[in-house]
């Protein structure tokens, strides 16, 4: 089961989009310095099943242009038809994600996707030194620039 600890609509995480995010419980990185390292077990949380996701694009309707999942790619079989659902109701996706990539069926269904550990010394992706890369995957252009004001 994929479980979530946070529920939010998010406007800086995805540029240009309104993003309906999930925060998913029981990331296996444990990167030092998460902010959500109160997510890392993975019991905890509410169960997002497809019917509870479709419910909330139902709300947000004309509100969200995108579905952002942060973490779950530990669980594909469990995150890909969310992604599938939330592509089929016209909405963009992304995942942030610790790790460098994700299996091509992921990428498939995601429009956009964070790559790169947390490093407090190289900072996040509006520090010029991150190593972390937010990836336009219909382009496959390299938005980092966008976070830095």
């Amino acid at each position: 089961m994929l479980r979530f600890t946070d529920e939010q609509i998010a406007f800086q995480e995805v540029p240009g989009e309104v993003s309906l995010a999930y925060t998913i419980a029981g990331c296996p990185l444990g990167c030092k310095g998460c902010h959500s390292s109160y997510s890392w077990h993975s019991e905890q949380g509410t169960v997002l099943t497809a019917s509870y996701l479709h419910q909330r694009m139902q709300t947000y309707q004309s509100l969200v242009s995108c579905v952002l999942f942060l973490g779950g790619e530990w669980q594909p079989q469990m995150l890909l038809p969310l992604l599938t659902l939330a592509r089929s109701a016209g909405l963009n996706t992304c995942l942030y994600t610790g790790l460098d990539d994700v299996s091509p069926a992921l990428k498939q269904q995601l429009t956009y996707l964070k790559t790169g550990r947390w490093l407090a010394e190289r900072g996040g992706l509006n520090s010029p030194h991150t190593n972390q890369i937010f990836t336009d995957l219909r382009t496959g252009q390299r938005l980092n620039h966008l976070f830095i004001r």
